[in-house]
């Protein structure tokens, strides 16, 4: 049975792939490549697990040429959006790239596609402007700013994956438009307070949609202000307030979570032995022990478990704690002070 369209399959409907071992028929893998292609979600990955798909596999799998050019071209698009050296040239309906290595001071920049030739900056990626500074970056403050002229996006429109987003409406707010910190591509997101986890489907840029950073795990466990869920950062006055509240109540609310720690590691450790030796199943090898020799084996279990839980308790006490006190004395200190 194919796990995606739930219909009883022969064995040979189901392809194998170099990635990892997860089977689907034929039918639902090319519908889930076609439309992963189509919405430039590439590299794509397995539809049961995170491994990405190898390019032999989805050559194999998509049925139309047209398709395998276009997920050849955005393997390629990506790969070259990653590289902070290359550089897209700004004419309309070109797509030409420029490896632009070692140009930072000679900034002159010429589309090598024949029949363009344009000249661009390398800096502000705007065409060449000889007499006068880089132009700012384009701002998103008012709507039509920079959906006036659509085809001026074909670089850089793009979807991100996390939260709330979608594309093809242009009739928005100018908040739900923003800007990959990393490649620049147009990022659109329903503003609804939904996650602010995001990731540029162009570039792979995990970035923080409410600040405009790449992010790592702890984001939003920082003090930054920005918070997983919701549509703005917390204001400067509730985050010094959490800040201190960090700083002043960091030993008593420790002490408290090492004081209810310490006792249920302790203890919970061996209660938990206890039970699942004491609830082997009625497969298992202490079904066919005696009554003696099964409490034997509870009681070593446990004895063992209150040998090792103390060392466990102390090992998490011991790591935790100067963990959490070198955040909120350092990360959080320093952020307050800034």
């Amino acid at each position: 049975e194919c796990p995606l369209c739930l219909l009883p399959q022969p064995p040979e409907a189901f392809p194998s792939l170099a990635s990892c071992s997860h089977r689907s028929c034929w039918a639902c893998l090319q519908q889930y490549l076609c439309l992963a292609v189509r919405e430039s979600r590439v590299p794509v990955s397995c539809p049961h697990c995170p491994a990405a798909l190898q390019p032999a596999d989805v050559h194999r799998l998509l049925p139309e040429p047209a398709l395998r050019d276009k997920y050849e071209e955005f393997l390629l698009r990506r790969l070259l959006v990653a590289d902070p050296g290359t550089r897209w040239c700004p004419a309309p309906d070109c797509s030409y790239a420029v490896f632009a290595h070692g140009c930072a001071e000679c900034p002159r920049l010429t589309c090598g596609r024949e029949g363009c030739g344009t000249e661009f900056c390398y800096h502000c990626r705007q065409p060449w402007h000889p007499d006068g500074p880089c132009a700012p970056a384009p701002s998103l403050a008012t709507p039509t700013a920079q959906l006036a002229q659509p085809e001026e996006l074909a670089h850089g429109e793009a979807l991100a994956q996390g939260g709330s987003s979608r594309a093809g409406d242009w009739h928005t707010e100018a908040e739900d438009i923003k800007v990959c910190p990393r490649c620049s591509a147009f990022i659109m997101k329903i503003n609804d307070g939904s996650c602010n986890r995001m990731n540029c489907t162009v570039c792979g840029c995990l970035f923080c949609w409410l600040c405009l950073r790449e992010i790592s795990d702890v984001h939003f466990l920082s003090p930054s202000g920005c918070t997983f869920w919701g549509k703005r950062p917390w204001s400067r006055t509730r985050r010094i307030l959490w800040q201190l509240g960090m700083v002043l109540g960091a030993p008593m609310v420790i002490s408290l979570a090492a004081g209810v720690a310490v006792p249920v590691i302790t203890i919970g450790i061996p209660i938990y032995m206890g039970r699942k030796v004491l609830a082997g199943g009625p497969g298992s090898r202490r079904s066919s022990l005696s009554g003696c020799q099964q409490c034997l084996s509870v009681t070593s279990s446990v004895l063992l478990s209150l040998f090792v839980s103390p060392i466990i308790t102390a090992l998490t006490v011991g790591v935790g704690v100067p963990l959490v006190l070198t955040y909120v004395y350092g990360t959080v200190v320093l952020s307050l002070c800034r």
